[in-house]
């Protein structure tokens, strides 16, 4: 297992613009679920971006088990958010969700796979039906292998993300706003699967807006508005949370 460590870290988009992030500093340990939680433009999907090596930052340092993030990229991988995603593309699930591992399978000739081998000949490419059956299980989607992607419900679309972010070799999971428009029981299913996948000694965090009850279910909550706000278990920062929930809403009454 891995831990990944991010120290004062410092991203603007351009030269002249403002910071979007200043001086964050976190630590994700081995088998731990943690909620990266704030309101919207407070920097969640750019830290994401730069802990899974997307994004580099203006300063500060990413480092997994001491070694450089460039070094040890494999071990991260980012689940993007939903709507980011063309659900009427023509495919199935379990092509999907094969998707997952083209960029680190090779063949023969040590050249990459091309998707379109993949999508006609989608488990002798590689020979891991097994490995991709056995991702599509633990996710509970086993029984959609065969189904459209624009047939799925909301729930089975983040399942099915999900699975296809599982098929890395990553021990480190960032899930950009999985729970977003799932009603409650397709919430509750998500966060019972990631729990499950942190209880097995991945590591994973969890962006969201939620700030209620389901913050219980996390053993670290990251609270980020640019930088770091408040850092610890569910129970020992809800006065910290009732805090920054005044704060925004009085600064939000002030503006209008």
């Amino acid at each position: 297992m891995a831990t990944l460590v991010a120290e004062n870290l410092t991203y603007s988009y351009t030269k002249k613009s403002k910071p979007a992030l200043n001086k964050v500093s976190v630590e994700i340990k081995p088998g731990t679920l943690t909620a990266l939680v704030g309101p919207n433009g407070a920097g969640k999907s750019t830290l994401l971006k730069i802990l899974q090596g997307q994004n580099a930052p203006d300063k500060g340092e990413i480092k997994i088990d001491g070694e450089n993030l460039h070094r040890s990229r494999s071990l991260v991988a980012l689940m993007p958010q939903r709507s980011s995603m063309n659900w009427k593309f023509p495919i199935t699930v379990e092509k999907l969700v094969a998707l997952g591992q083209i960029k680190y399978s090779r063949s023969r000739s040590n050249t990459p796979f091309q998707i379109k081998t993949l999508l006609a000949y989608p488990n002798a490419w590689i020979n891991k039906c097994c490995e991709l059956e056995a991702t599509m299980q633990r996710v509970g989607i086993a029984n959609l292998a065969n189904r459209r992607l624009d047939s799925l419900s909301g729930g089975q679309q983040q399942r099915a993300l999900l699975a296809k972010t599982l098929m890395s070799p990553a021990k480190i999971f960032l899930l950009d706003e999985p729970c977003a428009a799932l009603d409650p029981p397709a919430k509750e299913d998500f966060l019972k699967i990631v729990r499950q996948l942190a209880d097995i000694g991945l590591s994973l965090v969890v962006s969201s807006h939620d700030w209620g009850e389901s913050l219980n279910n996390y053993d670290q909550v990251i609270v980020l508005d640019k930088t770091v706000l408040a850092v610890g278990r569910p129970d020992s920062i809800k006065d910290k949370l009732y805090d920054i929930n005044i704060n925004a809403l009085n600064k939000n009454n002030s503006l209008n």
